[in-house]
């Protein structure tokens, strides 16, 4: 038999919807994908969401007809596990759906998205499902793309895969009820984004980020907060869905948190410590003369007038430069270290030392210490 060559394409597209009161049972956003007649659908919801919302998801299904399977999962990081993935994959196996027109559907925050996508993704090779973030990090950047996944072994989502929702629905009511710790969790990955690729976005965040936080994002202005953020994200992920190339500006934020995470899990949320390694990235930058001293002020009092309470003992420069190796090895071999070059620009070193972690560390830990005064 002579060699062959399979070769296939496929187009993958999916839409990120905006939508207001998903639950009134004249909003068919739940169902526009998807078999609606003699219908079911395995619905996965976090505990929390569930508590304020059960009452109208339940009804919603009702008034339409749909026999619906309601799981309750109860969040959190600690639950990103293969015990949760297995039970979630026991339930649904007890419920038989379609394989193509009975979409699951995820309700909760990046957690439940990504775990729930991983069983839409394995489960008889691949099921739809919609995806509704009820979080602000969830929002803004865990239910865009189409990573999913668990974390195994001690490691942040060591299993997974690349599986595309059908579609994303926002709802940004659903933020109305976030405590606000959880609030600038999410705000963390919007100014990630501001910093490393969008400087418009930054000026927003300066003119209308405290007001937003206050009111949960329900106010006027900050509509077009989102709405930027959500499209800047958009804009890295299409071109590169399935992170052909390593060199991505939305890794910002996210090579030194790899570790400050996994250690610091009980007490440190994803936008924590992805914040405590976007102000250690832009020392990094400013001594290395790729960021002013003006514009590092204005990253470090954008942090204070949005309110973040930072925890200094987590900057160990061990598990900082530890955090580095393991992601060199995620990136094929090299750093691929996204840095600002300028507010809004962007620019990947692969020669990052551990003396200059250990310095950018003890600058960080001084001005956290010392009421931010010596940036």
């Amino acid at each position: 038999m002579s060699n062959r060559k399979v070769t296939f394409q496929q187009t993958i597209a999916y839409e990120v919807v905006n939508t207001s009161n998903i639950f009134h049972p004249q909003n068919w956003a739940l169902l526009s994908t998807g078999k609606i007649e003699d219908a079911r659908r395995f619905v996965v919801v976090d505990a929390n969401v569930e508590k304020h919302h059960a009452k109208a998801l339940r009804d919603y299904f009702a008034h339409h007809h749909i026999e619906a399977k309601i799981v309750v999962f109860p969040g959190g990081e600690e639950n990103k596990t293969l015990d949760h993935y297995l039970s979630l994959v026991r339930e649904l196996d007890s419920f038989p759906i379609h394989r193509r027109d009975e979409p699951i559907i995820a309700i909760g925050g990046g957690v439940l998205t990504d775990l729930v996508g991983f069983v839409a993704a394995s489960y008889r090779r691949g099921v739809p499902y919609v995806k509704v973030p009820t979080t602000l990090m969830g929002y803004v950047d865990a239910s865009i793309g189409i990573k999913t996944g668990f974390n195994f072994n001690g490691n942040k989502n060591r299993l997974g895969s690349f599986h595309a929702p059908q579609t994303v629905l926002l709802d940004k009511a659903f933020l109305k009820t976030l405590p606000r710790r959880h609030i600038l969790n999410g705000v963390c990955e919007i100014v990630k984004l501001a910093v490393i690729k969008d400087a418009p976005l930054f000026d927003l965040l300066e003119a209308r980020g405290p007001q937003s936080v206050e009111e949960r994002f329900q106010n006027e202005g900050s509509g077009d907060l989102l709405d930027r953020a959500i499209a800047g994200m958009i804009e890295e992920l299409e071109p590169n869905l399935f992170e052909e190339d390593l060199a991505r500006k939305v890794d910002f934020g996210h090579t030194f948190s790899y570790g400050l995470e996994t250690r610091h899990e009980a007490h440190l949320l994803h936008g924590e410590a992805v914040l405590l390694d976007i102000l250690l990235s832009c020392l990094i930058a400013r001594n290395r003369n790729l960021l002013a001293d003006e514009e590092t002020r204005r990253i470090f009092r954008l942090t204070e007038t949005l309110g973040f309470e930072l925890d200094a003992s987590t900057l160990d420069p061990d598990l900082l430069l530890a955090s580095l190796t393991e992601r060199t090895y995620h990136r094929n071999g090299l750093q691929r270290v996204p840095m600002p070059r300028g507010i809004g620009g962007c620019v990947f070193l692969n020669n990052i030392g551990a003396d200059e972690i250990e310095s950018a560390a003890k600058t960080l830990k001084e001005w956290i210490a010392i009421n931010h005064e010596i940036i």
